[in-house]
């Protein structure tokens, strides 16, 4: 018996998702829940898990399309079942038919794949490649030439505007096929790469778990190197943020309001129960505090959860809460689910837990989906504070800058204390600007007075 590999949906509004890498191929042994295959979408970059143990029999979708989700992309045969034949073997008769004699190697042309954007239909079988060589060819061709032609259009678009022998790239796709990544690195290294900057973060920004805001240092400094003077298509989590960015600008009436917020109470408690934290398994970081304030906050004023749908307006029961995570490669949200039934030893625990899978792609579908609000922190790098867009189809988003000392006024007398600024991106549609500083006034007084019998 046999098992369909269906695209998964990696999120709510997610469509469709485009297959970067097979890590696995056809006649492999897979495990069950053993990385079968990668993909891209505009949530998250994931390895997907094999759903059955068994024999992969067969690969539907190759390298570098786009299906949609639910689309069967592989199957997985039971131990022992050996791979299907391709579906072009199926047609003897047209085999039988008399052929010209095969053309020179230099002339014959590869049956032309789809781009990276094109759907791939459910029903039909992409062939693998080699499978267009006409009858004979295969004695004649070189092993550069065979590899040359293991590359979609795209990839010898971009071979031939930065003058690459593709036979000199070691192929990471199927059967030794060079994929995009692996000429857009080949470019990469054989460019010399500019100086770095050294990102030598503040004794503040040290405390944040790596991971748990966008951007941070690695990803920024590294972002373009060895890429000057070059044009690169963007990546399918790119392209789909891209389309989000814009998409959300033309659906919310964004509007930002920012509060100063002393953080002073929060460091000293957070001095005090760090050591604590650690023995639980956990970073006591100040990204656990606003966290704890804003799902407090959420709940006093629920329209903040809230999302639109067309003139409706749906107050969510829920409290999932998105922290923005950077990654070398993009950009994704994973999400905290039901954060209000959540303490603050267990905020930290889960922002940690999802900031580490969401690096090594091992994020589930439903983590990057059904949030009600998000959290981004631009303030890594010492920016003051960002003005967020509304990750929709939420209709508030919150920003933290950079939690530095600042000499700041206490009952009349000059004092050093660790200050930030917190702004609130909200959709004015249905969020006032009354009841936006409602909010913001009850996260700062939550965090200037923090009860350290709190939990």
């Amino acid at each position: 018996m046999s098992t369909d590999v269906v695209m998964p949906q990696m999120g709510e509004s997610v469509a469709e998702g485009t297959i970067v890498r097979w890590i696995k191929k056809v006649g492999d042994t897979v495990e069950r829940d053993e990385p079968l295959f990668e993909i891209s979408t505009d949530k998250v970059d994931a390895e997907i898990p094999s759903p059955a143990a068994g024999v992969l029999t067969e690969i539907r979708a190759n390298e570098g399309q786009t299906v949609e989700v639910n689309t069967v992309v592989a199957v997985i045969g039971e131990a022992g079942a050996k791979p299907a034949a391709p579906a072009a073997a199926a047609k003897p008769a047209a085999a039988a038919e008399p052929r010209p004699s095969p053309p020179p190697a230099a002339a014959y042309v590869p049956t032309p794949e789809p781009p990276e954007v094109a759907a791939a239909p459910a029903s039909v079988a992409p062939q693998p490649p080699g499978l267009a060589r006409p009858p004979g060819a295969a004695a004649t061709h070189e092993p550069e030439i065979d590899r040359a032609t293991r590359s979609s259009p795209l990839v010898r678009k971009i071979a031939k505007e930065h003058n690459v022998d593709i036979s000199q790239i070691r192929g990471t796709g199927i059967s030794g096929r060079v994929t995009k990544d692996d000429i857009l690195a080949f470019i990469g290294r054989a460019q010399p790469a500019p100086a770095r900057p050294v990102a030598v973060p503040s004794p503040v920004t040290a405390q944040m778990p790596s991971g748990t805001s966008a951007p941070r240092p690695s990803t920024s400094s590294a972002a373009g190197a060895g890429l000057a003077g070059q044009t690169v298509p963007m990546s399918v989590m790119r392209r789909k943020i891209a389309e989000h960015m814009v998409t959300s600008r033309r659906t919310s009436a964004h509007v930002h309001s920012v509060f100063e917020v002393n953080f002073g109470q929060v460091e000293k408690i957070r001095q005090a129960q760090k050591n604590e934290y650690e023995r639980a398994g956990a970073k006591l970081t100040y990204l656990s505090f606003i966290l704890k304030a804003a799902v407090d906050a959420l709940r006093a004023i629920p329209v903040v959860n809230a999302s639109v749908d067309g003139d409706n307006i749906i107050y969510h029961k829920q409290v999932n809460v998105g922290i923005a995570v950077a990654l070398d490669w993009g950009l994704i949200v994973p999400v905290v689910k039901n954060a209000d039934e959540k303490n603050l030893l267990g905020l930290s625990r889960a922002v940690a837990d999802l900031a580490n899978r969401a690096r090594n792609k091992q994020l589930k579908p439903d983590e990057v989906s059904g949030g009600t609000f998000t959290i981004t922190n631009p303030g890594v790098f010492g920016a003051l504070f960002g003005m967020p867009i509304i990750n929709q189809p939420q209709v508030a988003i919150l920003g933290v800058g950079a939690i530095e000392k600042r000499p700041v006024v206490i009952d009349d007398a000059i004092a050093i204390r660790h200050m930030a600024y917190l702004s609130l991106g909200y959709d004015h549609r249905i969020i006032d600007g009354a009841v936006a500083d409602e909010f913001m006034s009850h996260v700062k007084r939550s965090l200037e007075h923090w009860d350290p019998a709190q939990a």
